[in-house]
């Protein structure tokens, strides 16, 4: 698996503070709720890209 990508995120403290609330409910940090989310939503859309096929 490639390296993660960091990149800084604006977000308002509101949602962050749900998102606090949510991510600890399901045992995970803000930051893996938020892409446990993100990857859900894209999968639901149909836009997660195809994995490649192992090669030997």
């Amino acid at each position: 698996m490639p390296p993660r990508k960091s990149f800084p995120l604006r977000i308002d403290p509101r949602l962050h503070e749900a998102l606090e609330k949510w991510a600890a409910d399901e045992l995970r940090s803000v930051n893996a709720h938020i892409e446990y989310l993100l990857r859900e939503a894209v999968k639901k859309a149909g836009r997660l890209p195809k994995k490649e096929p192992e090669t030997k």
